[in-house]
């Protein structure tokens, strides 16, 4: 059964927006007059985190219908602000992504954001739609690709990043999570690649 408060709300990611930045924060003193675009936004917290430091743009996707509602009842009066969140299911692949959001997708966001997802599209995934999609996202990142995983899951993906001329800038262990199956806490690396 699913993590649940007494509430009966499903918990859907470890901790709040903050902890999903551990090690990545410096991020968001780039943010002023950006695009982001959050593959997986869950509620929308990491955008509303950019916003707040002057994104003006936030779109994200995530298969949690519940949790995009959220988002977009969020964002609605903040009107200084471009925002949009679509239910996608991300194994469909881009055309997913595209049909969802039309004409809104951008070309272009500086900042594409995948914390602590890609895992689970691994699960679900062959390895070459997922690296697939991976390249997608790429393409449409101009500035900076932000992740959020493990260290093996770096390392398969990684080349799909430096083949389009993104380069490793940033690497942090500094977040460490505890989950049941292990006894000691364990590292949830982070890391941004950058045009």
């Amino acid at each position: 059964m699913a993590d649940c408060t007494d509430k009966g709300v499903q918990r859907r990611c470890i901790n709040f927006s903050a902890f999903r930045l551990d090690g990545l924060a410096d991020l968001l003193a780039r943010a002023r007059g950006s695009s982001v675009f959050d593959i997986g936004c869950n509620r929308g917290a990491v955008c509303h985190d950019f916003v707040l430091s002057g994104a003006n743009c936030v779109h994200g996707c995530d298969i949690y219908e519940k949790g995009i509602m959220v988002a977009n009842e969020t964002f609605a009066d903040i009107r200084s602000v471009e925002a949009r969140f679509e239910v996608v299911d991300l194994t469909k692949g881009p055309g997913a992504v595209k049909a969802a959001f039309g004409d809104k997708y951008r070309t272009e966001y500086d900042f594409m954001v995948m914390l602590a997802v890609y895992h689970k599209l691994r699960r679900i995934m062959k390895m070459e739609d997922l690296l697939y999609l991976v390249d997608h996202f790429a393409h449409h990142c101009g500035r900076y690709f932000v992740w959020r995983g493990s260290a093996a899951e770096k390392d398969e993906f990684e080349p799909v990043l430096l083949k389009r001329g993104f380069k490793l800038v940033h690497y942090s262990t500094i977040c460490l999570v505890k989950l049941p199956e292990f006894p000691d806490a364990v590292p949830q690396p982070a890391a941004v690649w950058s045009k």
